[in-house]
C-alpha cells in the first residue's frame, strides 16, 4: 500500500511539472527562438544555443548545448540537415528520451515547410548542397506562418494547460504577419536582378519576385577562383546587374572587388534575428531585409 501511495505521489508531481511549471524549450536557431517567443511568451522558459554572430554551418557541439538539452521538454530545430554538423551529439549525449528522434519533443520545424531547390544526386564535386532541399526557409512569410502553427500545437499537446493561451498568441501573430505582408508586397521587387554571395535568400526571392542571376560563390561552399569572379563581372555587365546581397557571415573582398569592377551596390543583409542591434525578433528581421534590399 506504501509502495502505490508513493508511485501515486511521483506520477502526480510528474504532471505537475508540466502542467503548473514552464515548458523548457531548447532552440537552435535565434529565429525559431523569436517564434517560441511570439507563442509561448512567459509560459515557456527558452533557450537559444547557436549565437547570431554563428554561421549556422558550421556550428560545434559543446558542454553547455549538451546541457541546455539535457533539460529540455521539447528540442526545436531548422532541419534539412542545416544542424547536421552538432545536433546529432548533442541529442545522443543528452540521453533526454523527451528528445529523442520519434518523441513530441523532438521538433524539426522544416516538416512545416514546402521546400525547395531538391537537388536530383548529390555529390562531392556539387559542393555543399543539401540533399533535402534549401534550409533557408526563415526569410519566407508562408512558410514562416506554417511553422508558428506548427509549434503552436506542439506546445498545446505538451502543455494542455496553456493551449488556449498558446492559440490565441498564435492568432495575434498570424494577424500581424498578414498586415506586415501587405505593406512588404508593396515594395515591388519583381524584375530587380542580383548576384548574392550564398544561396541563402532563394524563399525571399520565390516569395518577393526577387532574381537572384548568380552567385560569388560557384558551388556552396566553395571560394571563388580569380577565373570565376571574371566570368560573373562579365555577366554582370552584359546583364546590367547592380546590386550584390551578401551577409555578415562571409567574406568582403571578392564582393568589393566585384563591386570596384561593376560599380554595383554591396547590400549587407541580416541573416538571422540579432544579425545586427535592431533585429530583435523576426519581424524586424524582414523589415531590415526588405528595406535594404530598396
Amino acid at each position: 500500500m506504501i509502495k502505490k501511495i508513493a508511485l501515486c505521489i511521483v506520477f502526480v508531481f510528474m504532471f505537475m511539472g508540466t502542467a503548473f511549471g514552464e515548458l523548457r524549450v531548447v532552440v537552435t536557431l535565434p529565429w525559431i527562438g523569436s517564434l517560441v517567443n511570439e507563442i509561448g511568451k512567459y509560459r515557456v522558459h527558452l533557450d537559444v544555443i547557436v549565437k547570431a554572430t554563428q554561421d549556422p554551418h558550421f556550428v560545434e557541439a559543446k558542454p553547455s548545448m549538451i546541457l541546455a538539452v539535457r533539460k529540455a521538454d521539447v528540442l526545436m530545430y531548422n532541419g534539412l540537415d542545416l544542424e547536421i554538423g552538432y545536433l546529432p551529439v548533442l541529442i545522443e549525449s543528452s540521453r533526454n528520451q523527451k528528445i529523442q528522434s520519434g518523441m513530441a519533443g523532438n521538433v524539426d520545424c522544416s516538416r512545416y515547410v514546402k521546400v525547395i531547390d531538391h537537388p536530383d544526386k548529390v555529390d562531392r564535386s556539387m559542393g555543399d548542397v543539401h540533399p533535402f532541399g534549401n534550409p533557408h526557409y526563415h526569410f519566407s512569410p508562408k512558410n514562416i506562418e506554417r511553422v508558428a502553427a506548427g509549434i503552436t500545437e506542439v506546445l498545446s499537446r505538451l502543455d494542455t494547460g496553456n493551449a488556449d493561451f498558446f492559440r490565441k498568441n498564435m492568432a495575434v501573430f498570424s494577424s500581424k504577419l498578414h498586415g506586415k505582408e501587405s505593406a512588404w508586397k508593396a515594395k515591388h521587387f519583381h524584375g530587380k536582378k542580383v548576384i548574392a554571395y550564398h544561396k541563402l535568400f532563394e524563399y525571399l526571392a520565390a516569395d518577393f519576385g526577387l532574381t537572384i542571376s548568380g552567385y560569388v560563390e560557384p558551388k556552396p561552399g566553395i571560394p571563388p577562383s580569380v577565373a570565376y569572379i571574371g566570368r560573373l563581372i562579365e555577366k554582370m555587365k552584359e546583364e546590367r546587374i547592380h546590386t550584390v546581397i551578401t551577409t555578415s557571415l562571409y567574406p568582403r573582398k571578392e564582393v568589393d572587388f566585384i563591386a570596384d569592377k561593376t560599380g554595383a551596390r554591396v547590400i549587407v543583409l541580416p541573416h538571422d534575428v540579432g544579425s545586427m542591434p535592431e533585429i530583435v525578433d523576426w519581424f524586424t528581421l524582414m523589415d531590415t531585409v526588405l528595406t535594404r534590399l530598396q
